[in-house]
C-alpha cells in the first residue's frame, strides 16, 4: 500500500487574520461590547496569519437560514473537491477513471445523494466507483479516510482509493452565537479541500508505504468536541479538556502502537499531525517530547491556511509529499484526533 498522489485547492478569497478579526468586530459591533478586546485577544493568539473564505465578507449576510449555507457548501464543496481530487491525480500520473474507490468526508455540510455522486458526473469518474460518504469525524477523518482506504487496497492490491476532506467552515459559524468557544472558532477555522491516493501493492506506483495503521477511542469524551446541531444548524463544541486529555493519552497510545511494530518515537524521522491549533499542538508536542520543530510543519500550515478539520492532516501531509520529503526509508508517523474522542496513527516509510 502506497500513498501516490496528494492535492489540495483553496477558495480564491483569501485574507489575513487581522482582516478577519475586523470584519467580525464590526459586524457584532452592536452587541460584542467590551467582548470585542477578547475577540481581539483570542484571533491574535490563534497561530494563524492567513485563510482561505468561500466568499468574500458580505456574501455571509445574505445568508437566513442553514438550509442556505448547506446548500452552498454543497456548491463550493464540489468545486473544490474536484479541483483536490485532479490535483493528486496530476502528481501521480493517473487520470478519473483509475480511480476504483472514493471516500468523501465532511463534517461542514449534508446532504443526500451524498458530494460524491456529484463528483462522478463533474468528473467523469467510473459508473462502477465503489463511494463511501463519511459524516461526523470532525478533525480526525482526513488520517480516518487514508486509513480505510489502505484497508480498501489491502483487500484490492491491484486498485486504487482516493480520499477527498473537504471543508467550508466559515459556512458554520454561528453568527449569533458571541460565546467564548464560538470566538475561538472564527479565529482558527478556514475553507479548502485535499485528497489523496492510496494504490496497491499490484499497481507500479511510488510514494511512501503504509505499513500499519490503529484507531483509539477514549470513553466517556464525547463532550470534548463535535457539534451540538439544531434547528439553527451547527453549534461547536469544544472544550478545555482537550489539550489535557492529549497529555494524558497519546504519548502511551503512540508508544504502544510503534513497539507492536519494533520502533520506539526515536526512529520516527517525519511527523505529520493535524494542526488543530496552537493548544492542541503544544499538547501534542508536550505529550510525545517534541521539541527540536518537528512539527514545524503543522505549524506553518496553520498559519498559512488555519485549521481545515478534516483537510488538514492531509495538507501537512502534501506538504511533506511534494515540498519537504524525507530519504528515502526514513520512518514516519502521520496522525489525527477528533470528535468521539479519539485518535487515528498510520505508520509509514519513506
Amino acid at each position: 500500500m502506497r500513498i501516490v498522489g496528494v492535492g489540495s485547492s483553496f477558495p480564491v478569497n483569501r485574507y489575513s487574520q487581522s482582516a478577519i478579526t475586523d470584519a467580525l468586530a464590526a459586524y457584532w459591533s452592536d452587541r460584542l461590547g467590551e467582548r470585542t478586546a477578547l475577540l481581539r485577544r483570542i484571533h491574535s493568539r490563534a497561530g494563524v496569519k492567513w485563510r482561505h473564505l468561500a466568499f468574500p465578507f458580505d456574501c455571509y449576510r445574505q445568508f437566513k437560514s442553514w438550509g442556505e449555507t448547506n446548500r452552498a457548501w454543497f456548491e463550493v464543496a464540489e468545486e473544490l473537491g474536484a479541483s483536490a481530487i485532479r490535483a493528486a491525480l496530476a502528481r501521480a500520473g493517473l487520470a478519473p477513471r483509475d480511480i476504483d474507490a472514493l471516500y468523501v468526508t465532511s463534517i461542514t455540510g449534508i446532504a443526500s445523494p451524498s458530494l460524491d455522486a456529484r463528483l462522478i458526473n463533474r468528473m467523469e469518474l467510473r459508473r462502477d466507483l465503489k463511494r463511501t460518504p463519511i459524516f461526523g469525524l470532525g478533525c480526525v477523518a482526513g488520517a480516518a479516510g487514508l486509513t480505510r482506504a489502505a484497508d480498501y487496497v489491502l483487500a484490492y492490491p491491484d486498485q486504487v482509493a482516493a480520499v477527498l476532506a473537504v471543508e467550508i467552515c466559515s459556512l458554520t459559524i454561528g453568527r449569533d452565537d458571541l460565546s467564548t468557544t464560538n470566538l475561538v472558532a472564527t479565529g482558527i477555522f478556514g475553507d479548502g479541500a485535499a485528497a489523496v491516493l492510496v494504490a496497491g501493492a499490484d499497481r507500479d506506483l511510488q510514494g511512501p508505504r503504509i505499513i500499519a495503521h490503529r484507531s483509539v477511542f477514549y470513553p466517556d469524551s464525547e463532550d470534548i468536541m463535535g457539534w451540538d446541531i439544531s434547528e439553527n444548524g451547527f453549534s461547536i463544541v469544544l472544550s478545555q479538556r482537550l489539550p489535557e486529555l492529549i497529555k494524558n493519552n497519546l504519548a502511551n497510545d503512540v508508544d504502544r502502537f510503534l513497539a507492536d511494530h519494533g520502533l520506539t518515537r526515536r526512529d520516527i524521522g517525519s511527523w505529520v499531525f493535524h494542526p488543530g491549533g496552537p493548544r492542541v499542538l503544544e499538547a501534542v508536542e508536550a505529550a510525545l517530547n517534541l521539541h527540536d520543530r518537528e512539527l514545524r510543519l503543522s505549524w506553518e500550515s496553520l498559519e498559512r491556511i488555519g485549521n481545515l478539520s478534516s483537510a488538514s492532516v492531509l495538507c501537512v501531509l502534501e506538504d511533506t509529499f511534494t515540498h519537504h520529503r524525507p530519504a528515502p526509508g526514513t520512518m514516519g508517523l502521520i496522525a489525527a484526533m477528533g470528535p468521539g474522542f479519539c485518535s487515528e496513527l498510520i505508520l509509514a516509510r519513506w
